[in-house]
């Protein structure tokens, strides 16, 4: 017996709701990427012409030099390098603590779970502010190294709750049949919670490994070793002073022309910069987007 198919006819109402969705998204997506194709065609492009404004849409002088320079600057390699490794060891260290801490306050057993999480609650709202933090750091012996910009953010609090309502999630019954076959809570936190909460260490993982890429203020504070300083420091010279050393890019030596050199290299760092945030999210998207939702939405 074959099922006839019914066509339902949608009014002008939904067409047009789907149309209006269509052209304000479109708009949102250009507003949002146009700033970075900006900054690609103005580092690829010919530095006189972009003092002149005629830049908008398509490099013009198609050329490579402020790359080339920036690969030739020992400086920034070392700085992308020190960023590199702040960022995946920062982040092994943000993430392991932050699971660390959150397991425990997930555990209806813990005595005193609550007084804890009060305790950890309240650092949120109430602390001791930049020159406190500064003269921990100074007493510990922590200052002018790497750990000074990787240890004090071991554990962000927000985050560290999300990955504890995620954990509270998970069945008891899972924990019960592993205390039966023997298993003590270190076996059960490794051979079974972590294995089961991949989407939200996946999420933690990205937002501590964005923030460390991108964060500059805690080693402009504690860094007096320009050996020690991530790429963000020297971004951050190259956008206030306008100038990147006594290199230039330009055929003349004007002001103009160094200034110019400079516009160049300073999007070219940006984009650089860029890159392996962009290139990492597609990979980590679906966890992404997964240990949101049920971070959020259990407990």
């Amino acid at each position: 017996m074959r099922v006839a198919k019914v066509r339902t006819r949608e009014g002008i109402g939904p067409r047009l709701f789907d149309g209006i969705n269509y052209v304000l998204l479109s708009a949102l997506v250009l507003v949002t990427l146009y700033p970075i194709y900006y900054m690609a065609i103005i580092s690829v492009s010919d530095g006189l012409l972009v003092s002149r404004g005629e830049v908008k849409l398509w490099p013009a002088g198609f050329n490579w030099e402020a790359y080339k320079t920036i690969l030739e600057d020992p400086a920034i390699i070392r700085s992308y390098g020190n960023t590199l490794v702040y960022t995946l060891l920062g982040t092994a260290i943000n993430v392991g603590m932050t699971a660390l801490c959150a397991y425990p306050l997930s555990r209806s057993k813990l005595y005193g779970k609550s007084v804890f999480t009060f305790l950890i609650v309240l650092t949120m709202f109430f602390h001791g502010g930049m020159i406190p933090n500064y003269l921990v750091v100074n007493q510990l012996g922590l200052l002018d190294s790497m750990w000074a910009i990787l240890l004090p953010p071991a554990v962000n609090v927000w985050y560290m709750i999300m990955m504890r309502t995620f954990f509270s999630g998970i069945p008891n019954e899972l924990h019960e049949s592993a205390y039966i076959d023997g298993a003590n809570d270190i076996h059960i936190f490794l051979r079974i919670v972590l294995p089961l909460s991949m989407p939200v260490l996946a999420t933690m993982t990205m937002f501590y490994a964005v923030w460390h890429w991108n964060s500059f203020f805690p080693a402009m504070i504690y860094l007096n070793d320009q050996k020690l300083f991530p790429v963000q420091i020297m971004m951050r010279k190259i956008v206030v002073s306008g100038q990147m050393g006594n290199q230039s890019m330009a055929s003349s030596g004007s002001e103009v022309g160094v200034l110019v050199s400079a516009e160049n290299i300073k999007y070219a760092v940006i984009i650089i910069t860029i890159i392996p945030i962009v290139a990492i999210y597609p990979f980590i998207q679906k966890y992404f987007v997964k240990g949101v939702m049920v971070g959020s939405l259990k407990g």
